[in-house]
């Protein structure tokens, strides 16, 4: 339990980053928010595996090469499935906000990547 509250955590920051970049690029930049969603997934990514493997399931006994392709591989899928959410909720409502599509899309990912990282990436 104390690893998923940690996850939890973790989750929230990467929610935090993604949400974050979302509203930048959204603001700062000509892009769309399926554009600009794309490039907030990747920051956040990036910032949960470090925080992963430092705060919650601490560094595996792999290279940290190979960890982190085994983590990519899940993130990448966990994002597909965040993203294919996201996406459809906009399409289906065009009038819901990116940020409600994100919310929703962010918490259906969360317990594949969990699973996918504790018994994939840092499994002892």
């Amino acid at each position: 339990m104390k690893k998923f509250i940690r996850f939890v955590i973790v989750g929230a920051t990467g929610f935090l980053v993604d949400a974050g970049t979302l509203w930048l690029l959204l603001t700062f930049s000509p892009l769309g928010p399926l554009s600009a969603r794309v490039i907030a997934i990747a920051l956040a990514m990036t910032a949960t595996w470090l925080l992963n493997r430092t705060f919650t399931f601490g560094a595996s006994k792999r290279s940290v090469v190979v960890e982190g392709f085994r983590y990519g591989v899940i993130a990448v899928i966990t994002s597909l499935i965040n993203y294919g959410i996201y996406a459809g909720l906009l399409i289906m409502a065009p009038l819901l906000s990116p940020y409600a599509a994100l919310v929703f899309a962010s918490i259906a990912a969360m317990l594949f990547s969990f699973f996918g990282y504790s018994r994939f990436v840092f499994r002892r």
